[in-house]
Parts: C-alpha cells; sequence; structure tokens
C-alpha cells in the first residue's frame, strides 16, 4: 500500500517542525513571558508579555521557538513551554462585547465582555464562538474578538519588533 499524508507547512513552504499547522493558536501560560527579537536565550529580549492566558497566533516556528503575532500585530519570538495549546479569546477594542445566550444578534445578553478581558474559547461555528468564564458560557460574534482568525494576522517574514501586520 502507499501512504500518503498532507503535512503541516510554514509559510515558506518548509514543512513544520511539530507537524501542527502554522498559522495556529496558542495562549501564553504564565504572565511573565519574555518576548525576544530571535529564537534563542541568547537573542534580546523585547518585552515581556504579563498576561496568562493571552492568545497569540504561531506565525513560524523552531523545534523549540514560536514566532508569533499578538493582539497589538507586534512580532517576537517566545519558548514552546510558556505556550500552551488551550484557547483562549481576548477582547481588543475598547468596547464592551456582548456574550449572548445563542448565536444570534437577537439572543439575550447573559453578560458583557470588558474591554481588554481574556475568556475561554471552546468553539467557533457559523461565525460565532461559544467562550467560557468560571460557570458562565455563551456567544460572541467571531469577528469581535481576537484568536479566532484563520489567516495569519502578521507577516512570518517580518523580523520581530512592535508594529503591525
Amino acid at each position: 500500500g502507499l501512504l500518503i499524508s498532507a503535512q503541516a507547512a510554514m509559510p515558506d513552504g518548509r514543512p513544520t517542525p511539530t507537524g501542527l499547522e502554522v498559522p495556529r493558536w496558542v495562549t501564553l501560560k504564565s504572565s511573565q513571558v519574555r518576548a525576544r527579537q530571535g529564537p534563542g536565550l541568547d537573542y534580546r529580549i523585547l518585552w515581556e508579555y504579563r498576561a496568562a492566558g493571552l492568545p497569540v497566533q504561531v506565525i513560524a516556528e523552531t523545534r523549540e521557538w514560536r514566532k508569533i503575532c499578538d493582539p497589538e500585530g507586534s512580532v517576537a519570538w517566545i519558548h514552546r513551554t510558556v505556550a500552551s495549546g488551550r484557547r483562549s479569546v481576548f477582547n481588543r477594542s475598547e468596547q464592551e462585547i456582548p456574550i449572548r445566550s445563542g448565536r444570534s444578534e437577537t439572543a439575550s445578553v447573559r453578560a458583557r465582555l470588558s474591554p481588554h478581558a481574556i475568556v475561554s474559547l471552546d468553539e467557533c461555528e457559523e461565525g460565532w464562538c461559544r467562550v467560557r468564564a468560571r460557570k458562565l458560557s455563551g456567544w460572541v460574534r467571531q469577528n469581535a474578538v481576537f484568536g479566532t482568525q484563520d489567516r495569519a494576522l502578521c507577516n512570518a517574514a517580518r523580523p520581530a519588533g512592535p508594529g503591525r501586520n
């Protein structure tokens, strides 16, 4: 028999070291994650993330390091051990986002996601995402939150540092 498998590839076409898709979403495990200029401890620390659970998008990777795009459109490298496969979403706007009882603009509002708040993500379907915070769960519009987009939000070829796309 012939075995054919689809292999996950980086933006430049090379296979990913982990075999996982790029881009993909991860969350920061800790409230102190160092963002580096390159994939190694010898690279300069650009800044430190202080938001455990923050969703970031992996746009490239090495075996040990992940090149990420954050909610501000900045690019940095983080070590694989500070990232989790758990999913979350982030309200990067200055407005509250209604969390509804169902996947509809007319569904009742159960709660509101405060500006710059993070909640757990369960699933997305038909343009809506089910989110969870403690015992509350509900639905938010997929395009209203950061952490659900399918396309790469930053250019993987861009050097690490602050900036947009």
